[in-house]
């Protein structure tokens, strides 16, 4: 047999962090420090991701990764994919490595520093590669590509729930290690994926409960707000197409919500809040009053809802239609009275869970004063 080709690697972004670059090899590998001369590394103009460019008299500093073995290329190949990056030799003719993305990327003049990186984006990005490399063996790199967005914003969604755990006052304090996890499926990953599990459960008498198989979707967290004009007494409300309701035969998928939108990864719920209300009702939002948070389906689905009141200016024609022509969003906004809100809901024309939860919210704090 011929012998096994080893190539080396020079890393110059995100992956020099040891722990990204452990769960992407499965393993520790061999490295040393190095540099590329006549390079340097720049803050991407659309984000803050490493380009490397050309540059006279500088120094890209970086790390060589020896002799990599074909799996180890394999899996490094498939992670860069995710981010459409593929190999290339360091320099003409040479064995050596490194990866860049397909498409060229616009550098701005601002030095990337990893430390800086990894303060912002390091544990989001090291949870994210814990699943993504889940995926190796199962999936080509285009495909991971495709997944790589939702896979990120379940990473943050996690971050979040560990971050921020609720009370045990009255129910168990058991945590995950309650759950004996026997085996997990997903027979679909998309804008959400399907996870089916068989596993066993920890019971109120003190044992552990038999066999049972689980299936559920999972999400990213969302946030949603009801923009109310305490002037005015108003409210704002979206209407748009649910798959839903169609799903369920109901005779009009549309639907009456509060404004509403996923969490981007580096973004907290009040931003999301904040966005979603110029994105889809073109209002600037003056105050956050938080009502709730919660899961609308928790036998089901793992989404985590982030909801509040939104104080806004609501004069006479500020509804209209709006919406994220890049997302397909087609959005027709109203303004109503109070009266009408409570109208709405008691004839059954609101039958979301989230705005229902936050008009009664808001009823609730306007009695007690804390809102006019």
């Amino acid at each position: 047999m011929p012998p096994e080709v080893r190539t080396d690697v020079f890393l110059f972004g995100t992956l020099r962090d040891p722990s990204l670059l452990a769960t992407v090899l499965g393993r520790t590998p061999e490295a040393e420090a190095g540099a590329l001369d006549g390079h340097a590394v720049r803050q991407a103009a659309d984000g803050d991701w490493p380009v490397l460019v050309a540059a006279t008299d500088a120094r890209a500093e970086g790390l060589w990764l020896l002799g990599l073995a074909p799996g180890d290329l394999a899996r490094l190949s498939f992670y860069e994919a995710g981010f459409d990056y593929a190999p290339q030799p360091v320099e003409e003719g040479s064995a050596a490595l490194l990866y860049r993305p397909r498409d060229p990327e616009r550098a701005s003049a601002r030095p990337w520093h990893l430390g800086d990186w990894q303060e912002r984006w390091g544990a989001l990005t090291r949870e994210a590669a814990d699943e993504a490399m889940t995926w190796f063996g199962e999936i080509g790199g285009d495909a991971l590509a495709r997944i790589m967005p939702q896979i990120r914003v379940r990473a943050d969604a996690r971050l979040r729930a560990r971050a921020t755990p609720g009370p045990a006052t009255l129910r168990s304090a058991h945590g995950p290690e309650a759950v004996e996890t026997l085996s997990r499926d997903r027979p679909y990953s998309a804008f959400f994926e399907v996870e089916l599990r068989r596993l066993r459960h920890a019971t109120f008498d003190g044992g552990m409960g038999p066999e049972v198989e689980r299936g559920g979707f999972r999400m990213a967290d969302a946030a949603c707000v009801l923009p109310y004009d305490p002037a005015r007494q108003r409210v704002l409300l979206v209407e748009q197409f649910r798959v839903g309701p169609l799903m369920r035969g109901d005779p009009n998928p549309w639907t009456l919500e509060p404004v509403a939108g996923r969490i981007d990864p580096g973004e907290t719920p009040e931003d999301t809040a904040r966005r979603e209300a110029r994105e889809e009702a073109g209002l600037e939002i003056v105050q956050l009053l938080p009502c709730a948070r919660f899961y609308p389906v928790p036998g089901a689905v793992n989404e985590f809802v982030y909801a509040f009141v939104g104080l806004c200016d609501l004069p006479d024609g500020a509804g209209g239609l709006h919406g994220a022509v890049e997302e397909a969003e087609d959005i027709r906004t109203h303004v109503v009275a109070l009266p009408r809100l409570w109208e709405l809901i008691d004839t059954g024309e609101i039958a979301t869970g989230p705005l229902i939860l936050i008009a009664y919210w808001l009823e609730r704090a306007r009695r007690d004063g804390r809102i006019a």
